[in-house]
């Protein structure tokens, strides 16, 4: 995209005022999404953005800066500009650009971009029929195929010269279900760090069909009760919770400013025994997996907190400097239009021992949580709330009936150390996630696993 002799030049130009690290990153990027909606496609959206971002470090100081002009003239007067910030230090020493090569863990059989729109909508087709023929109380299904393939560059004054390509590949689907003065959603979305391979290959008849599943079963379900009680929550996107109110929290983005409730803990038991959790960008194809960082470090598998000790944290460069640490190969962006920092790629639950059918069976008495869907959570205090996008009632060890209307109330650091029950049906969901540096694919995922004591928000007592 740019010659090294460049890059080079504008590594240096960066550390002309006294910086003692400086880095460039670039993108070429291109999206297609295709949306199908009453039928027929309603959107069809393809783009290019191309831009190169200028990072330097002096100390605790960072500045970042990004253009869309890659002449070496303006990438030299952006260098410069930038650099201009840096007050006072010696200048940095500049390294040979010496090339990484990293193993693919993300093989891509077929690039999105050589497929005809024609093939992309003959799945859309499909899914819409399948998820419109599971009954007719199903009166409007929207489909979205995403796809998007990066190409990046990464290099630093210290010599690091790294090349990516990312190919990411989505199906969502909505489904409403109506009857009367009711209306319910039911929403599906798998997605993948691969080619259209991955797309032609689902099982519609599962993903759809859950999306409309879900919607007619929550049509007439009943209103939540509130109160404290055992909550059950299952695989795949259940992992939503403890992405959002551990995960976060495990960042250095936050440990390294002492605003996660994990910061100083290394070796301290934060979990019951029965809780591993981790983080692997190196998972073949998954969602939320890179061959390399977006500081061109390569991805590696974290283990964050292993039989309930917590043994580590997701750290970029620049939050290694504040914690005296080594990065992890965690950084993260969503483009050039921003700085990287520590991020989680796939974060999973290890899988227990119990089986599914074991963990209702020793319920007397709870909330079972099928899927989950949006919710917020206060970083520096881990306190969460999240809606039950599909929720049931458990009785004497039976799922009962679907409730509707529920809401978990809780701390994410007090919530993981309920947790007793830990399954053997490991999934990912893919999801995005939303932070400092934008707007990234990230995988959750979990077993099934139980909660001894969650505050449920609902509007029916009992």
């Amino acid at each position: 995209m740019i010659k090294q002799s460049v890059i080079e030049n504008v590594l240096e130009m960066a550390l002309s005022t006294g910086g003692d690290f400086s880095e460039i990153f670039i993108e070429d990027k291109y999206v297609n999404s295709l949306t199908l909606l009453s039928n027929k496609i309603e959107k069809s959206i393809s783009g290019r953005d191309f831009g190169i971002g200028i990072r330097i470090f002096s100390g605790l100081q960072s500045i970042y800066t990004y253009t869309n002009d890659f002449s070496e003239e303006g990438l030299l007067l952006a260098a410069k500009k930038a650099a201009l910030a840096i007050k006072g230090g010696e200048n940095g020493t500049i390294h040979p650009l010496s090339k990484r090569i990293f193993p693919t863990v993300n093989p891509i059989a077929q690039l999105p971009l050589s497929v005809e729109h024609a093939r992309k909508v003959a799945v859309m087709r499909q899914a819409n029929d399948i998820a419109r023929n599971y009954d007719s109380r199903i009166n409007q299904v929207a489909v979205r195929c995403l796809d998007e393939v990066q190409n990046v560059i990464v290099a630093n004054s210290e010599g690091t010269f790294a090349e990516d390509k990312r190919v990411h590949s989505r199906l969502a689907i909505q489904s409403t279900a109506s009857e009367g003065n009711e209306v319910q959603t039911g929403f599906y979305g798998p997605g993948a760090h691969a080619g259209f391979e991955f797309i032609e290959n689902l099982d519609l008849n599962h993903y759809a069909g859950e999306s409309a599943r879900i919607a007619i079963n929550m049509l007439h379900a009943d209103e939540c009760p509130s109160g404290k009680f055992p909550v059950i929550i299952d695989n795949e996107f259940g992992g939503v919770i403890f992405h959002e109110a551990c995960g976060h929290g495990l960042e250095a983005t936050a440990v390294a400013k002492n605003n996660s409730v994990f910061a100083g803990k290394i070796g301290e038991k934060v979990a019951p025994e029965i809780v591993t959790y981790i983080d692997d960008g190196t998972l073949p194809n998954e969602w939320g997996s890179l061959n390399m960082d977006d500081e061109g470090e390569k991805t590696q598998k974290n283990i964050l907190i292993e039989n309930g000790i917590l043994k580590g944290y997701l750290i970029d460069k620049f939050n290694a400097r504040r914690m005296h640490a080594q990065p992890t190969g965690s950084s993260r962006r969503e483009s050039y239009r921003f700085s990287p920092t520590s991020r989680m790629t796939n974060t999973f639950i290890a899988p227990g021992t119990s089986t599914p059918e074991e963990i209702i069976a020793d319920t007397e008495y709870g909330l079972y949580a099928k899927y989950m869907g949006g919710g917020q959570v206060n970083p520096s205090t881990g306190d969460y709330n999240f809606a039950v996008g599909e929720a049931y009632i458990v009785k004497n060890g039976k799922i009962e009936r679907p409730v509707r209307g529920a809401t978990l109330i809780g701390n994410g650091a007090k919530t993981l150390q309920l947790v007793d029950r830990v399954g053997n049906n490991l999934a990912h969901g893919a999801g995005m996630c939303g932070s400092q540096s934008g707007s990234i694919p990230v995988n959750v995922g979990q077993p099934m696993i139980r909660v001894s004591e969650i505050t449920v928000g609902g509007t029916k007592g009992e």
